[in-house]
């Protein structure tokens, strides 16, 4: 079953729900409960649902397959969803609420690496594993914390495989410019970036920081035609994105290449931009290849096409990581064969299984590390172009300006 709550309080459309998945339920009978505040309204509540959704397609697979073998005896898996509406501090008091009233027995994390960082501090006070897709930033994983676990590669090496693939690029860029907002993971992106330029020789002439949620780029973008930048790095979120590419064509503020952090893996960004999204570069750890295979979908194939069933929108590597954190909570309780959380919780820190995400095995800083594949918009879809070592297709490069496209 599935509650999604506000503020603490049961939506009227879903009081029956509510009735019918009360705490008293979750702690008794045959089910596992997972807990999680999610961004399913506000700024970000965009890439917020696909956590929500992540979570409750994994929870209802693994169900139909059996449920959760706990020392010999079958579980199934229950979700409390709480909406934090884009809102840090409203966020934990929610996971207070879920560990301290709800008594939930796992928890699932948030988007976001600032809604992570604040809320992985409720699982370290309770001692409640909390295994999370949604926030990457190095600042997470470098507080000693022993209950928080994330399936998103380091924040500081997301551009790693792009710097990489920039040296190989002819003609190669002769000005970068990097520009990063003000929140945990942006912050990490830049602080990992600076000498990964620094190192490979590529000259950085703008190194700015912008408020997140920004909407006015002119700025910024007037710096970047005056200082003829010719590739352009910018680490934020979609809605950020979204409003730099459309000022940039705007102004005719025209690089030979820009690459973002996020955006480019996702159906609704290209949908928004249309032909504008062309040329547009990114990252993603995670493509639906038959190759990714796990034990409740199949393969990410596999899973691509229920997704695409179920929610009528493709996924990205944001869902594939949602999924992946259930799958990692179920593998370690059915290792541990308790739901003792202590014991899940090194059950967890010995993880290694091959999920539809890619190989789950947490560092000792409970963090994982996924090689980052260069894409680019082609055609209207993401293809995937470089791998950190060599083309897998040709680059369009460099990118036309605005008035030729």
């Amino acid at each position: 079953m599935h509650t999604l709550l506000r503020d603490g309080l049961p939506c009227a459309a879903l009081a029956l729900a509510l009735s019918l998945n009360s705490p008293a339920s979750h702690a008794a009978g045959n089910e596992i409960v997972l807990g999680a505040s999610v961004q399913l309204t506000g700024p970000v509540a965009n890439t917020g649902r696909y956590y929500k959704d992540a979570y409750q397609l994994a929870v209802d697979q693994i169900n139909r397959k059996g449920g959760v073998d706990v020392g010999g005896k079958k579980y199934t898996l229950a979700l409390k969803i709480y909406d934090n509406q884009s809102d840090v501090n409203l966020s934990v008091r929610q996971y207070t609420q879920l560990v301290s009233r709800d008594k939930v027995n796992f928890l699932l994390g948030p988007f976001a690496s600032n809604f992570a960082l604040a809320d992985s501090a409720v699982s370290e006070k309770y001692q409640i594993p909390m295994v999370q897709g949604g926030g990457a930033s190095d600042q997470i994983f470098s507080r000693g914390f022993k209950y928080v676990f994330g399936t998103l590669a380091p924040a500081s090496n997301y551009f790693g495989s792009t710097i990489a693939m920039l040296k190989q690029l002819k003609p190669v860029p002769a000005q970068v410019a990097l520009l990063y907002a003000d929140d945990a993971f942006d912050v990490s992106v830049a602080k990992g970036t600076r000498p990964l330029l620094e190192k490979s020789g590529l000259k950085t002439t703008i190194d700015e920081r912008y408020s997140s949620n920004a909407s006015d780029f002119n700025t910024l973008l007037s710096q970047i035609k005056a200082k003829q930048a010719d590739a352009v790095l910018v680490a934020g979120h979609e809605t950020e994105i979204l409003n730099f590419i459309r000022q940039a064509k705007s102004l005719d503020v025209s690089p030979k290449f820009y690459s973002f952090t996020v955006g480019v893996p996702s159906e609704d960004f290209r949908k928004a931009l249309g032909a504008d999204a062309e040329y547009a570069f990114g990252m993603t750890a995670w493509l639906p290849s038959e190759t990714l295979k796990d034990a409740w979908f199949g393969d990410a194939a596999q899973f691509a096409k229920a997704w695409g069933a179920q929610y009528h929108y493709e996924p990205d590597y944001h869902a594939a990581s949602g999924v992946a954190d259930v799958e990692a909570i179920v593998k370690a309780i059915e290792k541990a064969g308790t739901l003792d959380p202590k014991a899940v919780r090194g059950a967890l820190a010995a993880s290694d299984f091959q999920s539809l995400y890619g190989h789950i095995a947490f560092a000792d800083n409970g963090q994982i590390n996924l090689d980052q594949t260069v894409i680019q918009v082609q055609n209207g879809k993401p293809a995937a172009v470089f791998d950190g070592s060599k083309f897998l297709r040709d680059a369009k490069y460099p990118m036309p300006d605005w008035s030729k496209r």
